[in-house]
């Protein structure tokens, strides 16, 4: 089998995108893995802080391994927002086979430096991990929004400029970058984010020799992700989106199953709902549509 950056190269290359769909139960994972496997596509499957706290970060690793060892199938994990080194290391040491170190709130400097270090160690404990760092604030939490994060500004002025992205690059070392460009976090109620910034994208590519990666795309328009890939996004991460769909269909089970008391039997739907979303995002980042 390849090796996940391997698949990233490809995909850009071909005017593609690997989908990237965080988990915080079995089930999510196994709704994920069953249409990746349908349509033979690579898949990530990403576990941010509060993911790993509920699923456990080594036992999401045994989860993953098990399903890439016994399908012989290209299902990598990945470390998803990451806020400190040690957590890094945490997640490196346990066997993921990508990292994301989120420099929320620090310093371009600081992010540097801590990036930096967090590429070194993950060369001397493994060439094939990939470190990936953000560069300017897109939000932090991957829920159904009311209005804009705090903090986060999407006019062309905030976004992360290509001079800093080539600095940035050039200085750490890092294997794929997520810029600031009109994306946010989680989802706004309607499900409609604003559109991104496909001048900006294309731009930063332009500047840098590394995989970019869109971040927050849960609630982008099929239209501006078409654009984003074309551009050169060649990894989209998808999390609210899938968060908002398993708790709708599994209010409506446990509705209609008042009964049933066996987790098992009342998660079918939950299950079908997160497949039809990956489908249809996977399918989407693959011009398969």
């Amino acid at each position: 089998m390849k090796k996940l950056k391997e698949y990233i190269l490809e995909a850009e290359k071909s005017g593609r995108a690997i989908g990237h769909f965080n988990i915080s139960n079995l089930e999510t994972l196994r709704g994920i893995f069953g249409v990746a496997k349908k349509l033979d596509l690579p898949v990530i499957i990403g576990t941010a802080e509060g993911e790993r706290k509920f699923i456990g970060t080594k036992q999401a690793v045994a989860l993953v391994k098990s399903l890439r060892e016994e399908y012989d199938y290209p299902i990598f994990l990945n470390a998803d927002h990451t806020y400190s080194f040690e957590g890094v290391k945490e997640c490196i040491d346990a066997g993921y086979d990508s990292v994301i170190f989120d420099a929320k709130g620090m310093s371009f400097e600081e992010n540097v430096k801590i990036t930096k270090k967090c590429v070194e160690y993950a060369r001397s404990v493994n060439p094939n991990i990939l470190v990936e760092a953000e560069l300017g604030f897109i939000g932090s939490s991957s829920k159904v929004l009311d209005a804009i994060p705090e903090g986060v500004k999407i006019s062309e002025e905030f976004l992360t400029k290509p001079e800093e992205a080539k600095r940035f690059v050039e200085e750490t070392g890092v294997d794929m970058l997520a810029p600031a460009v009109g994306n946010i976090h989680g989802m706004l109620k309607g499900g409609v984010d604003p559109a991104l910034n496909i001048k900006r994208i294309d731009e930063i590519k332009s500047a840098v020799n590394v995989p970019i990666v869109l971040h927050g795309a849960s609630g982008n328009s099929a239209e501006d992700i078409k654009n984003a890939i074309k551009a050169g996004v060649s990894l989209i991460h998808i999390n609210t989106e899938i968060r908002v769909a398993f708790r709708k269909a599994l209010e409506t089970e446990l509705a209609e199953k008042k009964d049933e008391v066996a987790p098992y039997k009342y998660m079918d739907k939950a299950v079908m709902a997160v497949e039809q979303i990956v489908e249809d995002k996977l399918k989407l980042f693959n011009n398969l549509n």
